[in-house]
């Protein structure tokens, strides 16, 4: 298969001149304090559409030919590739269906109807791919796929382009990974000028390394928190740029991401959807492990506010902000006050109490269960927290 070239990346880059936003590139200090090395931000969550996916499906779109374009296009996606193909197809006056899964967030399904696409909606994900076929079959429109066509990769590609002139003496650039169609553009450009390229896969998912052991494509069962790169089964094109360019695949876990997500809201003012913080959570989890200066790419900030909310929980659990602790006492006046008193004395912050009282469980008559949820400044404290209430006589445990 003949890989796409430095070349055709420039060409979609003069393409989309006027399109999509270079955007900025900006330093983390909070990364640098963790891994002692410079590392920089590509903030791609900036970019029109809330993604780099806009590249792509633009160039993709803009490469039809005339009675193609003019008999519209159609994709499956849950939320950053329907929203890119909506606005390309619009913006290229061609007619764009989008199918979605109905359990998408609502946010998502409006803006990919406001882009003007027509979007049908389906019971999952998968039939999502299987619906967008037989609609083309059906009516001549063009499936325009979320990774694997040289095109998608040479939009995509743009982003190393973009790295290659903000920041001259990049060394490593860390890249999330689903399907692999940013990874493989962006190794496809900078590849051949010396940079060592990072793909970054949530470890709930992870078909890369399965894959390239295999030496093809191979599918994948899992789920993770990161839907915009839950993906089981690379493609065939971007199968083959990667093994070829990408230097090596890490994984990162849930907790990790949730903290990814929160280092950016928190550090960076960054809101970065949870694939976009897997490459922020890969250079976290491995300080110094590659050359310096550092990219990571923040590949969209879709993300929708509830699950939001949870991904931000589960951060501040992940970090030791955020506790639940249960202390079995005994049901008598005071006991409950004392309790709230030491964790207080602690520097504890209080969120929320539930009072139990037991019942067949086979603690002794008149003990009770407190469920504390607290506030805590880290793993440290939350331990602190937890000797100071088992040093006054109370049975406590962490969950």
């Amino acid at each position: 298969m003949e890989l796409v070239r430095p070349a055709d990346i420039r060409a979609a880059r003069d393409a989309l001149a006027g399109v999509v936003r270079e955007t900025p590139v900006t330093p983390s200090r909070a990364l640098e304090t963790v891994t002692s090395t410079p590392v920089l931000l590509k903030c791609e969550n900036l970019q029109r559409t809330g993604s780099f996916k806009i590249r792509g499906a633009y160039r993709r779109i803009q490469r039809l030919a005339p009675d193609e374009r003019a008999a519209g296009v159609v994709a499956a996606s849950a939320g950053n590739h329907a929203q890119g193909v909506a606005l390309a197809a619009q913006m290229l006056g061609a007619r764009a269906t989008v199918f979605m899964p109905a359990g998408a967030p609502l946010p998502k399904i409006e803006a990919t109807r406001e882009y003007g696409a027509d979007v049908e909606l389906v019971d999952t994900l998968d039939e999502t791919f299987t619906a967008a076929a037989a609609f083309a079959g059906r009516t001549g429109a063009v499936l325009i796929h979320p990774f694997d066509h040289p095109d998608i990769v040479a939009g995509q590609g743009t982003v190393g382009l973009e790295i290659l002139e903000q920041v001259p003496d990049v060394a490593t650039i860390v890249v999330c990974t689903g399907g692999g169609g940013l990874l493989a553009g962006i190794a496809a450009a900078c590849a051949p000028a010396g940079v060592r390229v990072v793909g970054a896969q949530a470890a709930g998912l992870a078909a890369w390394p399965p894959s390239l052991t295999a030496g093809a494509p191979t599918s994948v069962a899992g789920a993770t928190i990161a839907d915009g790169i839950a993906v089981s089964r690379p493609g065939e094109v971007t199968f083959a740029h990667v093994r070829a360019l990408v230097d090596e695949i890490v994984t990162v876990g849930e907790e990790a991401i949730a903290r990814g997500v929160l280092r950016c809201l928190e550090r960076e003012k960054l809101l970065v959807e949870p694939a976009g913080a897997a490459a922020v959570a890969a250079v976290a989890e491995n300080p110094g492990r590659w050359p310096a200066p550092v990219v990571a790419v923040l590949s969209g900030g879709n993300v929708d506010p509830m699950l939001l909310v949870d991904i931000v929980r589960r951060g501040l659990v992940a970090a030791g902000r955020y506790a639940a602790l249960r202390v079995r006492l005994t049901d008598r006046p005071g006991y409950l006050a004392d309790v709230l008193r030491r964790v207080g004395q602690a520097g504890g912050n209080v969120v929320d109490v539930e009072h139990r009282r037991l019942t067949g469980s086979g603690a002794a008559p008149g003990t009770v269960d407190v469920a504390l949820t607290l506030e805590a400044r880290g793993h440290d404290h939350r331990a602190v927290i937890l000797a100071e209430l088992a040093a006054a006589g109370y049975d406590v445990t962490g969950e």
